[in-house]
């Protein structure tokens, strides 16, 4: 029997009612699903891998005390870090975040070991957060051989401390200054028994920062500590504890390494060139800012991520077009699924929302999936 009129409208009135809360209640689904979880790793050499390109590991050898650590999205945090040593030896581990080869474990997709003269730049971000209640330095290592090893012990170590609590200093001895990539250091020279180490110790904390490593690499052949046919194996940044350290994160962590004038397969478009346009509001405590980037390349960039530094004292509060992680030192704005491309000879745009301290800046430096961009 066929409905009347007013009843067939009804039906489909209550079915299309229907299909809305449904669709509604899909929509609340795919809200309110957690993300992936933290990874905790309390095994003395164990690892895990972020962003699908770094591996992190809880790296603890010289104690048998626990040690535990959580690898975040961007980085890892130490949740538990018990015991000591002596502070006038080696530390008790070096958890840390890394990509190249570290004892055969190496990071996916990475373009490490590299010949130091195949190498155009390898630029890189990092973000630290620290504590005052543990003795421990934040480093970032820099390993060079010259075979392309992927295991065991290299020749030279090269470690960049952003920042140390406590009694402890570098191996060797301090040999003088110097200033690379626009900072001045304390350097200090030596050898722990298995490998030479090339330290550059900051006079006061780093808390972010963002830089070229080959600047440090042609440091130590300048040196006699590597020749320009030694390898690149690996990039690393952490914490040497000696005591404590439950509270230490490395925050963010980005490196790409661009050889022969190719980008990091890593890092999709790394070697297309980029303009970014950093225009500002700004008030008194307050400011937004609306960044357009320019793909001036030949090919088509996708999955953009722009990492930049912002000046000390600025916090991101909130981000459209793009998310923008973390809130304040080393940060990286990625696409969106709906501009997460930027066609060739085309732009994408978004903005964000911050506070600030003191006298108000811009970023100095932009880098496109790993290549270095030009300002407007």
């Amino acid at each position: 029997m066929r409905p009347l009129p007013h009843l067939a409208r009804a039906a489909r009135g209550l079915f299309g009612a229907l299909l809305t809360a449904l669709a509604l209640v899909a929509t609340l689904v795919t809200v309110t699903t957690p993300a992936h979880a933290d990874t905790t790793i309390c095994e003395e050499f164990g690892s895990t891998t972020i962003q699908g390109r770094y591996v992190v590991q809880n790296n603890r050898w010289g104690t048998s005390a626990t040690q535990c650590i959580t690898a975040t999205d961007t980085g890892f945090r130490i949740n538990q870090a018990d015991g000591s040593v002596p502070t006038n030896g080696a530390p008790k581990s070096y958890p840390s975040v890394f990509n190249g080869c570290h004892y055969t474990n190496c990071s996916p997709g990475t373009k490490l070991p590299a010949q130091l003269s195949t190498i155009s730049a390898a630029p890189t971000s990092i973000s630290y957060g620290y504590v005052n209640d543990a003795v421990y330095d934040a480093a970032y290592d820099i390993w060079l051989d010259p075979t392309p090893r992927t295991d065991g012990v290299n020749r030279t170590e090269i470690m960049i401390w952003f920042n140390k609590v406590g009694p402890v200093q570098p191996v060797g001895s301090q040999v003088g200054t110097a200033t690379v990539a626009g900072r001045t250091w304390q350097v200090w020279s030596g050898n722990n028994g298995g490998n030479d180490v090339l330290s550059f110790v900051a006079p006061s904390a780093i808390g972010s920062w963002s830089f070229d490593v080959m600047d440090f690499a042609d440091q130590a052949v300048a040196r006699g500590l590597a020749q320009n046919n030694w390898y690149l194996t690996s990039i690393q940044a952490g914490f040497e504890p000696w005591q404590n350290g439950a509270g230490l994160a490395v925050n963010s962590f980005s490196s790409t390494v661009t050889t022969g004038g190719g980008g990091d397969p890593g890092e999709p478009g790394g070697s297309t060139a980029c303009k970014v346009a950093y225009g500002t509001n700004v008030w008194q405590g307050g400011f937004t800012a609306d960044v357009t980037v320019t793909n001036s390349g030949s090919a088509a960039v996708d999955n953009w991520k722009l990492a930049f530094t912002l000046p000390s004292g600025q916090r991101v509060t909130n981000a459209w077009n793009a998310t923008v992680t973390p809130s304040s030192g080393a940060v990286t704005a990625t696409g969106l699924t709906h501009n997460a491309r930027i066609a060739a000879g085309a732009s994408q745009t978004f903005g964000f929302q911050g506070t600030y301290g003191g006298t108000f800046a811009r970023p100095t430096a932009f880098s496109l999936n790993g290549t270095a961009c030009t300002t407007a």
